[in-house]
């Protein structure tokens, strides 16, 4: 396993529209396994593969539940989505902006595993929030791009250190 560079905005990668996972093989169970172990380093909640520069449609999520833990999806597919909740999102890949992003409440995602076996999971909260924003990355979308507000925590963590 080894930690990779998490790549940052305007990085074209991100920008890009992943490609389709067709073979599943050591590689992909390695990137996987890096991609985790990038994503704990760094203290994020989800990672996807074009946040280290490999253009594939691969996702990490761990929001530090019991219930999920670490949770690997290939080629994932939102199926179905209800509700609605707006909320703070930050990026690894765009550090010291946060936003304000509206996302469905709840969502049902279809995807493979590192084996290529098919699964569906259900999520609500904070973890259907995490999933969409990685699975805006894998279409080239930054949660800039559609969040209501953004706004520079740099900033706001220096004021509070200086006592504004």
């Amino acid at each position: 396993m080894a930690i990779r560079i998490i790549v940052k905005d305007p990085d074209p990668v991100l920008r890009e529209v992943a490609k389709e996972v067709t073979k599943f093989t050591p590689n992909l169970h390695k990137l996987l396994k890096d991609m985790a172990e990038t994503m704990y380093d760094a203290e994020g909640v989800g990672l996807a593969a074009p946040q280290v520069g490999i253009s594939k449609r691969v996702i990490v999520v761990d929001i530090g539940d019991e219930e999920h833990g670490l949770i690997e999806m290939v080629n994932p597919v939102i199926v179905s989505s209800e509700g609605e909740q707006v909320g703070p999102e930050g990026c690894l890949s765009i550090p010291n902006l946060n936003g304000d992003v509206k996302r469905a409440d709840r969502i049902k995602v279809a995807g493979q595993d590192r084996n290529g076996n098919p699964f569906e999971l259900e999520a609500s909260g904070f973890l259907a929030r995490a999933f969409q924003h990685e699975i805006d990355h894998l279409n080239g979308v930054l949660f800039t791009d559609i969040a209501e507000s953004v706004y520079d925590i740099s900033q706001q963590s220096r004021r509070r250190k200086d006592g504004e």
